[in-house]
């Protein structure tokens, strides 16, 4: 219990957040990791789970891709990695280790966002997809104005699952000397100063609640049944009106 009151200590004495290792330094760094991690998988796995879905193959090669993705630890990949040049050099605002975190961070985003983009599509009804084409729709036109807004709450949660993952183990690049909030972790394990270690797992926890909250605040937005929910929820029903017939002109059919 002491230590803990110590961690917080730690974290409200504004002198933990100066310098150029302090935890400003260090969250500033995490936060550049995980952001730039998801703009390239959004980039790239998004595009490619969701054209994989619409033209109903490569389910095998994104299953594979998942299940390779939870397969192979993502330290080993850090680890070899930061072997090589990557591993020494230091990237800009990412510091040391920074490219090399990157791409491991990169590779360990992309799973679930092709799978979930891939599986959201192919679980639309067929018979809506069908029923669209029937109408004259482009297979462009199919894909935008059908598939996508149904698949959206499925997509936004492997968005929503990559984002926090990205965040959590952006942590363990510490262990090769790398970037983010995980120095202050390592710092207080090699010296037995708990205080470091409790305080660094405390931001890391709370940064991973707000990601949390806000990918599954924008996952809720995008569902498409959202209002059709919030309609029945609150017994509004929308019926149609019809203008009744005027006196005179009953009068006249009369």
């Amino acid at each position: 219990m002491n230590e803990f009151g110590e961690a917080i200590s730690f974290l409200l004495d504004p002198a933990s957040w100066e310098g150029t290792n302090g935890l400003w330094d260090q969250l500033t760094q995490q936060v550049l990791l995980t952001l730039t991690a998801l703009v390239v998988v959004l980039v790239v796995g998004l595009p490619l789970g969701l054209w994989l879905g619409h033209r109903g193959r490569g389910g095998t090669f994104a299953i594979n891709v998942s299940n390779i993705g939870r397969a192979i630890p993502v330290f080993a990949v850090l680890g070899l990695l930061s072997l090589g040049p990557l591993g020494t050099d230091t990237l800009g605002p990412y510091g040391r280790a920074g490219l090399a975190t990157l791409v491991a961070l990169i590779l360990f985003g992309l799973p679930p966002v092709i799978t979930n983009a891939y599986v959201g599509v192919r679980e639309v009804d067929p018979e809506i997809v069908e029923a669209a084409r029937g109408t004259g729709m482009s297979e462009w036109q199919v894909f935008r104005s059908v598939e996508l807004p149904l698949a959206s709450r499925l997509v936004a949660n492997g968005v929503r699952l990559a984002v926090v993952q990205l965040w959590a183990t952006a942590t363990i690049a510490a262990l090769v000397a790398g970037p983010g909030l995980g120095n202050t972790i390592t710092y207080g394990f090699s010296n037995g100063d708990y205080q470091y270690v409790i305080g660094g797992a405390i931001l890391v926890a709370v940064g991973a609640l707000v990601l949390e909250g806000l990918a599954a605040l924008a996952e809720r937005r995008v569902d498409p049944m959202r209002r059709v929910r919030g309609s029945r929820h609150d017994g509004l029903v929308q019926t149609p009106q019809f203008d009744a017939p005027s006196t005179d002109t009953a009068a006249t059919r009369s």
